[in-house]
């Protein structure tokens, strides 16, 4: 399966993109699931029918869900809430209030990857496309299996065994004094399970032949730095990213003054994209001049981004940014090929990490492991310019 994850700021029109890709690829003939996590749905506004959480045929080789992420807790986690409500109100707190703090912040989120790795093991569909939430926040979360990996096997695994062990002979002295029962077994079973589930889902999302993530982005400032941070955390994780789409573009034939301004700005902004994701393959998207909803327009939107093309394809095999941790500190690995190393110019800004090569100015801004270190040395290695990082002073 092809799994293909769509993500950028908020309203910067990922989910048309989505759909559009979606239509190329069942055009093409294969099986073709589109699938929206972003807790704000519109891709049943976009294709203009009714969706569910469940995938419903579009067209013929396409479907389209919405999923419903309190759906996908409850049945993944919905034993663990449940005792942490009761012991929640067992302290006193009320009923809503208890059930709210059940739910851990960004649970619903990687819970609506984790339903993206059963339709990859489900293996019904050839290709699975991800409407993702903003900037795919919830890849984050992928470093839980590295940081809590030695606490599961080693601790939790045992004590867990203890607790089956104990649980008969303490139980009955235990309530009347807490309040509230013992762990079950389905609940001391579901975070190492939940934590199998994340390794699982981390091998399918760092292996760049299965999985690509699609920067869809606008010409504008702000919309840019987040797309840049969305591409360093992505590659903090090693998620691949193949593609910048560059939507939103006022075209050439719109003259009216009003926009002047405008189109100058874009056209500033256009060469920071193609520069600041450089090597990665840029698609320019124009703005449209009726909005996206309904299969006519995405057809159009389709033909203007891929035209024969298979959007199936890796179009970026390289890894053009990674962060590696050795020997206590970490080094940025940037991929430019060929650039001599005295061609490169370094400084920072805050969370900035300002790269001059001859007339050519890149901005990259850093992983928060690195934003707090001042780049201590770089070198050329490899076509990649590798800068290693220290603590400030």
């Amino acid at each position: 399966m092809r799994v293909l994850l769509m993500t950028g700021k908020g309203g910067v029109g990922k989910t048309s993109v989505a759909a559009a890709t979606g239509l190329r690829c069942a055009e093409l003939g294969y099986k073709t699931l589109v699938l929206s996590t972003d807790p704000a749905h519109s891709l049943a506004d976009s294709f203009d029918q009714e969706l569910g959480h469940d995938p419903r045929l579009v067209q013929p080789n396409l479907w389209g869900a919405e999923l419903d992420a309190l759906m996908e807790l409850e049945g993944n986690w919905g034993a663990v809430k449940r005792y942490i409500t009761d012991v929640l109100q067992a302290r006193g707190l009320e009923g809503i209030e208890a059930e709210e703090l059940a739910i851990l912040p960004g649970m619903d989120e990687i819970f609506s990857l984790v339903r993206m790795k059963r339709h990859y093991d489900e293996g019904e569909y050839d290709v699975l496309i991800i409407d993702s939430a903003p900037t795919g926040t919830a890849l984050r979360l992928l470093s839980l299996p590295e940081v809590a990996g030695w606490y599961m096997r080693k601790l939790y695994k045992p004590f867990q065994a203890v607790s089956e062990v104990l649980r008969p002979l303490v139980q009955p002295f235990f309530r009347p004094v807490a309040g509230f029962n013992l762990p079950t077994k389905e609940v001391m079973d579901a975070p190492y399970e939940f934590y199998e589930q994340l390794v699982e889902l981390e091998k399918v999302l760092t292996d760049a032949t299965t999985t690509s993530v699609r920067l869809v982005t606008n010409p504008e400032k702000m919309v840019i730095k987040e797309s840049l941070r969305a591409h360093a955390y992505l590659s903090l994780y090693n998620v691949g990213t193949d593609l910048v789409i560059a939507n939103r573009i006022i075209p050439d034939e719109v003259q009216d003054p009003f926009f002047q301004t405008m189109k100058e700005k874009q056209q500033q902004y256009k060469h920071e994209i193609h520069e600041n994701f450089r090597p990665l393959p840029v698609k320019e998207v124009p703005l449209f001049a009726e909005e996206l909803c309904g299969l006519e327009a995405l057809h159009r939107l389709k033909d203007t981004l891929y035209a024969n093309e298979d959007p199936a394809q890796v179009y970026y095999k390289e890894t053009t940014l990674r962060v590696v941790q050795e020997e206590g500190s970490y080094s940025l690995e940037l991929y430019l090929p060929g650039i001599p190393k005295d061609k490169v110019e370094l400084s920072k800004s805050a969370d900035e990490l300002n790269i001059r090569i001859g007339n050519h100015r890149r901005n990259l801004v850093l992983p928060q492991a690195l934003a707090a270190l001042q780049p201590s040395g770089a070198k050329m290695e490899d076509d990649y310019l590798k800068i290693r990082f220290a603590t400030a002073g």
